[in-house]
């Protein structure tokens, strides 16, 4: 399983619509696990957060709604996009879900192309890389299309893992990665790599990073991890 590949957790009680609606999504590229109701979705989002969250409303015991109104309400999970989808069309319906803190909001009978464009939509804004978008920071120009770096307009050469150490940092400017944090988005979250190795990539990235000249635009948060800027 590629690390660069976002994760989506499909919370979805009925079985034939989680099995069609899985399916698809890693037909299109997506990491996808599984809830099959509000209590196992949860637990699943403080152990593991995903990139993204699709949620059926209607669901015994702890609704999809309230399933989002606890993600949003706390700090550790606020931002994870969360696209709802119901049965429930009429205008009320859809304001509830939206001011609950739904990102978006998507009645069934839905089209299958439709929520994948809104699932890539929502992943633009959160991580950009992964769906092909072009990250600027300062002189330093990352295009995910292509996994071409240039840094004032001067081509750098980075190994795969230094590519996706960058494109990390430049997503999310300004905010401090812990190495178990880097250990999860960059290397995936089923494979064992010691945290010491994330120094020794962070390493390689600077040298890249400066190997036409220039300032290190990293810096190291010491006790915390290190940030772009």
């Amino acid at each position: 399983m590629s690390a660069d590949q976002p994760t989506v957790l499909l919370v979805e009680d009925e079985p034939a619509q989680r099995e069609v609606l899985g399916y698809n999504l890693e037909a299109d590229g997506f990491r996808v696990v599984t809830a099959s109701n509000g209590e196992e979705a949860l637990l699943m989002v403080s152990e593991m957060p995903p990139d993204i969250i699709v949620l059926d409303w209607m669901m015994p015991n702890v609704s999809g709604i309230e399933v989002c109104r606890q993600l949003k309400t706390r700090s550790e999970t606020r931002a994870i996009p969360i696209i709802m989808l119901s049965a429930r069309s009429e205008e009320v319906d859809r304001v509830r879900g939206l001011e609950t803190g739904a990102d978006d909001y998507v009645i069934k009978p839905y089209s299958l192309v439709e929520l994948m464009a809104r699932v890539r939509a929502q992943l633009r804004r959160t991580r950009p890389a992964t769906v092909g978008e072009r990250l600027e920071y300062d002189d330093i120009v990352l295009d995910a299309e292509t996994h071409r770096v240039t840094r004032s307009d001067k081509a750098l050469k980075l190994g795969p893992t230094e590519f996706r150490l960058l494109s990390t940092f430049m997503e999310k400017p300004g905010r401090v990665w812990s190495r178990e944090q880097l250990l999860d988005r960059v290397w995936g979250r089923d494979i064992y790599v010691d945290t010491r190795t994330v120094d020794v990539h962070i390493g390689r990235l600077r040298k890249a990073l400066c190997q036409h000249g220039g300032d290190d635009p990293l810096r190291t948060v010491r006790g915390a991890g290190y940030a772009l800027g």
